[in-house]
């Protein structure tokens, strides 16, 4: 069966086009624009015209592709900024229109749920379970414990996006705006933890989503981005807190610099490091290891 599934998030939205046969997937198309859907909605509550427009062009062109390729099942699944936004009707209403498939906003339980099994399914033989899943987001991020299944999950409303608008205003930003940062983010972190993980059982930390990704290149030296040196790679925690450090000293445009950099991840991959540095360190993590495969896989996973 081909599938296609859209996941349209606080900062980007994706594509991916698979066969599915069985317990096998093979990708076809996998697609990412920074959309910025969320931008402004902690602050004024809704979604701006500008974002709406660029995230229905990056969707029309999805759209084209998807009925080119003749996917028998679509569906698109909408998260953080969607879920916040006074004005989500006329987000659905865009979407239906653009894709002929109305967006599913699902709950934060939900996206957890997604989030983990695109995620552990395929993970190496040799990786220690129960596993600790994090999806750093735009607007939120996912934590869910577990092992074959979902144990304990909770979304909280911290991500790259939302943070850096919320406190890293300056460019580079300044230790007052770093140290407001970290308390903000400590606390959120500490509270998702005791729900999800209170007494530290878990085994493995693994990161999903660009900021984690992009962290991940960076480690590994690389020049340019290439997802299949990524994928599955252990990154330590002092080489986390080390990129952490370094790209929160840089300007927007000298993070732009690096090779692996996405321009629309630049203002804001220095939250997203702190929030993965700040993860590993409340949840006694001496590593990540990094996923390609994320709440995408699993709404692709769920058509079947």
């Amino acid at each position: 069966m081909r599938v296609a599934g859209i996941d349209c998030g606080t900062n980007s939205i994706r594509l991916l086009v698979a066969d599915i046969d069985g317990g096998r997937m093979s990708e076809l198309v996998r697609r990412m624009e920074i959309v910025r859907l969320g931008e402004g909605v902690d602050r004024t509550g809704r979604l701006s015209e500008a974002a709406l427009e660029r995230t229905r062009k990056a969707l029309a062109d999805y759209a084209a592709q998807i009925e080119g390729l003749g996917a028998e099942r679509v569906r698109m699944v909408a998260t953080s900024a969607s879920r916040d936004a006074e004005n989500s009707a006329d987000f659905t209403a865009m979407v239906t229109r653009t894709l002929g498939v109305a967006p599913e906003v699902i709950s934060g339980d939900e996206e957890a749920a997604l989030s983990f099994g695109g995620a552990v399914r395929g993970l190496p033989a040799d990786v220690a379970s129960p596993f600790l899943v994090v999806d750093i987001g735009g607007g939120s991020t996912e934590f869910v414990r577990g092992s074959q299944a979902v144990e304990a999950a909770r979304s909280m409303d911290i991500g790259c996006v939302r943070m850096t608008e919320r406190h890293l205003k300056s460019d580079p930003p300044t230790p007052e705006q770093i140290a407001a940062a970290e308390a903000d983010i400590t606390a959120v972190v500490d509270t998702a933890l005791s729900t999800v993980d209170p007494e530290r059982r878990a085994r493995t930390l693994v990161g999903l989503a660009g900021s984690v990704t992009t962290v991940t290149a960076l480690a590994l030296g690389l020049t340019e981005y290439i997802s299949e040196r990524i994928h599955h790679t252990r990154v330590s925690y002092t080489d986390v807190a080390r990129i952490t450090g370094e790209l929160l000293a840089l300007t927007r445009a000298e993070r732009l610099a690096f090779g692996v950099m996405h321009p629309g991840r630049a203002d804001v991959i220095g939250a997203g490091a702190m929030i993965l540095r700040i993860i590993m360190e409340r949840s006694g993590a001496e590593s990540v290891i990094a996923s390609e495969h994320d709440i995408l896989d699993g709404i692709a996973w769920s058509l079947t």
